[in-house]
């Protein structure tokens, strides 16, 4: 038997946790580290009463409810529970605060929203600029009957997440429940998940990696879920070892948190099998192999508009790499950004997708058609990204197209810079970005804005000196600024224009200053 239906009408993640709930009932489905566990009759059971407590507030199929709620078993109640009923979960950053938060309530159109902890606060401090929206909480689900509706139809909106708005207001992606279901897919598919495994989530539940690519593919093979409520690098491996988990996934400067722990002699005594690592340089994957004795390390390459349409493949290392197409649900080509004319293998392109199934891609921008037409200029969706792409078919991701650096007649890429200042130990992110190059004529001088660990006591002209050696001339960065934190969009990207706009500071390390010509 499959590990997951074929016919993509039947992709929609409440009918796989009640044909679970039917088959292996008694089986661990979720673990939150924080709150207990839950099997899949048992998640069935309260899903389908959370449903019913939505439907007494009034909630009818197709309705927006935003969801403000920490990782945990209430997340995961509300989310499925919303999408039994057929309603839309509105998922958003709980970290918002402000006009950020205020905006994405107005902008999605819901009366009812849940949250809980911080983010009720955080809510309530903004609530007179959205009278239109109350607040409720989630309490009473316990005492209601289950509900026992139609299932929503795979062509359904299942959610809305919104992106993270590097050049204007943030959109709201709207996304299919067959869409939600392809993120498992395609995991279950490149890492080899199996109802054997343990899937162990660190990442926020209202992004796409962990609820979908994580989370949703445990769901669709009957697998367990481990859920901690906020990553965290000295709990890493001991959850791992705690939990017997099997699979895992990084994100960004996840991985780099992880490796500076200190070296433990339990660092290869665990069950992990596989992760799935974005991005997966070099040094990474050597490190992955060689201190975790990790057998299997997989890069991916998406976006919450597209899904997952590059992975990697067991038993093939390629680090630096994004993967190959998943061809089965994916067409993926790498075209000349301004003309759409496909590029020769191994030249610099946009990276673009199509996909082969009904609603296995976002149904378009929340209230923004304009916007969709744009990005789907030529049939093709336009991620914005720069790659390239060999003649054996493996892509590799570059730069968003908008942030490579123009110096002295080469264009360089903001990831390579990134990548190579990562290695130098002390480092736990980095931003490389352009500013203006002022009186030597040049179009860019390169500037860094780097955030050192704890007790490092790395300065400003020690990573300089380390990317004298690493960079090549043309890359090597003028300014340098050591930052308490970057500034990071509400899906964890760096906001390069707000450091742009920033520029030079008095607290910049120049070159020019400190080494004369």
């Amino acid at each position: 038997m499959a590990a997951f239906p074929t016919d993509h009408h039947e992709w929609v993640l409440p009918a796989a946790l009640e044909q679970h709930a039917a088959t292996r009932g008694d089986q661990r489905f979720v673990t939150s580290i924080d709150e207990g566990t839950v099997t899949y009759a048992e998640a069935a059971r309260q899903v389908r009463q959370v449903a019913a407590r939505f439907a007494e507030l009034g909630v009818q199929p197709g309705d927006p409810v935003a969801v403000l709620l920490p990782n945990g078993l209430d997340f995961v109640r509300v989310w499925l529970g919303l999408g039994r009923l057929g309603a839309v979960a509105v998922l958003i950053n709980t970290a918002l605060t402000g006009d950020f938060l205020s905006y994405q309530l107005r902008d999605c159109g819901a009366r009812l929203v849940v949250a809980s902890g911080e983010a009720r606060d955080a809510f309530l401090d903004i609530a007179d600029s959205v009278p239109e929206i109350t607040p409720v909480e989630l309490a009473g689900w316990e005492s209601c009957a289950e509900y026992a509706g139609p299932m929503p139809l795979a062509r359904d909106i299942a959610c809305v997440m919104y992106t993270s708005g590097t050049t204007g207001p943030s959109k709201g992606v709207l996304m299919p429940h067959a869409h939600c279901y392809l993120f498992g897919i395609g995991s279950i598919t490149a890492l080899g998940i199996t109802d054997a495994d343990s899937y162990y989530i660190t990442m926020p539940l209202f992004h796409a990696n962990g609820l979908l690519m994580q989370l949703a593919a445990a769901l669709i093979v009957g697998a367990k879920a481990v859920i901690r409520t906020k990553f965290s690098a000295t709990s890493w491996l001991a959850d791992l070892r705690e939990h017997r988990c099997t699979v895992t996934n990084m994100l960004g400067a996840m991985t780099q948190f992880v490796m500076n722990q200190p070296p433990s002699p339990f660092d290869r005594d665990h069950d992990l099998r596989v992760i799935c690592p974005v991005p997966n340089p070099v040094a990474h994957e050597q490190a992955w192999r060689d201190r975790f004795g990790l057998r299997e390390v997989v890069s991916a390459y998406g976006m919450t508009e597209v899904n997952i349409p590059l992975y990697g493949r067991l038993g093939h290392s390629r680090p630096g790499t994004a993967g190959l197409v998943l061809d089965e649900w994916f067409e993926v080509q790498v075209r000349d950004a301004d003309t759409d004319d496909v590029m020769p293998p191994g030249e610099l392109g946009e990276i673009m997708v199509r996909p082969k199934v009904s609603f296995g891609f976002m149904a378009g921008y929340l209230g923004l058609p304009q916007k969709t037409v744009e990005a789907w200029r030529n049939f093709w969706f336009h991620t914005g990204d720069a790659g390239t792409m060999a003649e054996d078919g493996w892509v590799t991701f570059v730069d968003r197209t908008k942030d490579s650096i123009r110096r002295r007649g080469e264009n360089i890429s903001s990831f390579e810079v990134e990548s190579a200042i990562r290695r130098l130990e002390g480092v736990a992110e980095v931003a490389a970005y352009a500013v203006p190059a002022g009186e030597e004529g040049t179009e860019d001088e390169v500037m860094l804005a780097v955030v050192v660990c704890d007790g490092s006591g790395l300065r400003a002209e020690d990573v300089a000196r380390h990317a004298d050696g690493v960079l090549p001339r043309f890359a090597m960065p003028r300014y340098v600024e050591i930052v308490d934190e970057l500034p990071m969009t509400p899906t964890q990207k760096v906001r390069k224009d707000d450091l742009r706009r920033r520029g030079v500071t008095a607290a910049t390390w120049d070159r020019a200053a400190a080494q004369p010509r």
